[in-house]
C-alpha cells in the first residue's frame, strides 16, 4: 500500500519501482500546496426540508439535508416521464413526430396543464414541451398512455427504470406526480435521476431549459425560476403539492463544474426562487475542482510474478479529480493498494488494484488501477530461473 498526502510520506512497499508511484502521486498533489485564501465553510441553514447537492464533475456530495428521507416528488416526477420518453425515442419505439390521441383521462386532469383538446392528436415533441415547460399533468398522462397503453402500465415501467438507475427508495404511482401515499422518492434519488437525464440524453436536455411554450393559443412560461436568474442554471424541473411543499431539481454549469441540486419542502414559491440560487452560489463559491490524474496516465510500475517482463505499468481507469474546500487540502490522502507480485498473464486494462481518495476523514472516491500493457507469462528457462529466484528470495 502507498499513501500520499500533501506532505508526502510512504508506507509499505514504497521503495524501488513502487516508490515512483508515490513520487508521481506526490507531484499530482503538489498543486494543492499552492497558497489559497481559506473560505468559510459549513452547510448553510435552509428552510427546505430536504436538500441534496452534488458536483457531477467528481460525484462529491456538497450538501445533504435529509437526502434519504422519503418525500412527495410532486411534479418532479415528470423527470422520469421525460426519461422514459427519451429512451423510447432513442430506441425507435416512438418518434418526436409520432402523434398521441388525447383521452378523456388526460384531458380532464387538474392542476397545471398544457390545455390539450379532448380527442385531438398531439405530437410527442409537443407533449414533451408541455410536460417540461408547462408542467402539464395532461401531457404526462397522454405520454404515459401513448407509450404504455395506460398510466398504471407506465407507472410499472417507471418503477422498473428507477430500480435500474439505482433509485433505491422510490415508488411511482402515476406519471405526473399527482398526490398518492404510495408515490414517493428521496432527494438523493431525484439527484440520481437528474444525473442520468443529463448524461444519458444530452440531445434532449434543451427542452428542460426552454423558457416559454405556446399551445392551443395559450402561452406559458417555464416554472423553473432559476432560468430567469443569473445563477448559471439551465434545467430541470419544479414541483409543488400541499404535502410535498415547493420543490425544485436544478442543474447548471459554471467554470467547467456542473452541479445538481434537489430541494423540497420549501414554504412558498418565493422561497423556491431564493433558496436554490443561494445554495448553488454557496457551492460554486466555496468549493474548487482539483484535477489529480488523467485516465491512462502512467503513475508507476508494479512487479509481476512469472512474466515475460518483470513489471507492468500502472495507470488509472478514469480521470481523477476532487471537489473540495481549499481549507480541506491539508487532509487529502491518496492511497493505492496492489497485490504484489501480480500473477501473469496480464492484459492491458486488467484491474490490478485500487486508488482511494480521502479527505476530511472520509473516503471520497475509489478508482480502479489498471495495467497499462500486456505482460505474457514467462516460459522455458526464463520461467525456471524466475521460480528459483523467487524461492531463494
Amino acid at each position: 500500500m502507498i499513501v500520499v498526502n500533501p506532505r508526502p510520506r510512504s508506507e509499505g512497499r514504497s521503495a524501488g519501482r513502487f516508490g515512483r508511484l508515490a513520487a508521481t502521486l506526490a507531484g499530482a498533489l503538489a498543486v494543492l500546496l499552492a497558497p489559497a485564501a481559506a473560505l468559510a465553510l459549513g452547510a448553510p441553514d435552509t428552510a427546505a426540508r430536504q436538500v441534496y447537492l452534488v458536483d457531477l464533475s467528481t460525484g462529491a456530495v456538497l450538501m445533504d439535508k435529509n437526502g434519504e428521507t422519503r418525500m412527495a416528488p410532486s411534479s418532479m416526477t415528470k423527470m422520469m416521464t421525460a426519461y422514459l420518453t427519451y429512451e423510447a425515442t432513442v430506441q425507435g419505439r416512438t418518434t418526436l413526430d409520432t402523434t398521441v390521441p388525447i383521452s378523456q383521462t388526460a384531458w380532464k386532469m387538474g392542476g397545471s396543464r398544457m390545455f390539450v383538446k379532448l380527442g385531438s392528436q398531439v405530437r410527442v415533441e409537443d407533449l414533451l414541451r408541455g410536460l417540461l415547460i408547462d408542467s402539464g399533468n395532461d401531457a404526462a398522462v397522454a405520454l404515459a398512455e401513448g407509450l404504455a397503453g395506460s398510466e398504471p402500465a407506465f407507472a410499472a415501467l417507471m418503477n422498473a427504470k428507477a430500480r435500474e438507475l439505482g433509485m433505491a427508495d422510490t415508488h411511482f404511482m402515476n406519471a405526473s406526480g399527482w398526490p398518492d401515499p404510495n408515490h414517493y422518492t428521496t432527494a438523493h434519488d431525484l439527484a440520481i435521476l437528474a444525473t442520468h437525464l443529463i448524461r444519458d440524453f444530452p440531445q434532449f436536455y434543451h427542452y428542460e431549459s426552454e423558457r416559454t411554450f405556446t399551445w392551443n393559443g395559450i402561452r406559458q412560461g417555464n416554472r423553473n425560476p432559476l432560468l430567469y436568474h443569473p445563477v448559471s442554471v439551465d434545467g430541470i424541473k419544479t414541483g409543488h403539492t400541499e404535502i410535498g411543499g415547493y420543490g425544485l431539481t436544478a442543474s447548471g454549469e459554471r467554470q467547467g463544474r456542473r452541479l445538481v441540486l434537489v430541494v423540497n419542502g420549501l414554504p412558498s414559491a418565493q422561497a423556491r426562487n431564493d433558496e436554490p440560487a443561494r445554495l448553488l452560489d454557496w457551492a460554486w463559491n466555496s468549493f474548487r475542482l482539483y484535477p489529480l490524474l488523467r485516465q491512462g496516465e502512467l503513475i508507476g510500475q508494479a512487479p509481476v510474478w512469472m512474466g515475460a517482463e518483470d513489471s507492468v505499468p500502472v495507470t488509472v481507469a478514469r480521470d481523477v479529480a476532487v471537489t473540495m474546500a481549499p481549507m480541506d487540502r491539508g487532509s487529502l490522502r491518496v492511497v493505492t493498494t496492489l497485490s504484489e507480485p501480480l500473477p501473469t498473464p496480464i492484459r492491458r486494462g486488467d484491474v490490478i488494484g485500487q486508488l482511494r481518495v480521502e479527505y476530511d476523514g472520509a473516503v471520497r472516491q475509489r478508482v480502479d488501477l489498471v495495467a497499462g500493457a500486456d505482460v505474457p507469462a514467462s516460459s522455458g528457462l526464463t520461467a525456471l530461473g524466475q521460480r528459483l529466484g523467487w524461492l531463494f528470495h
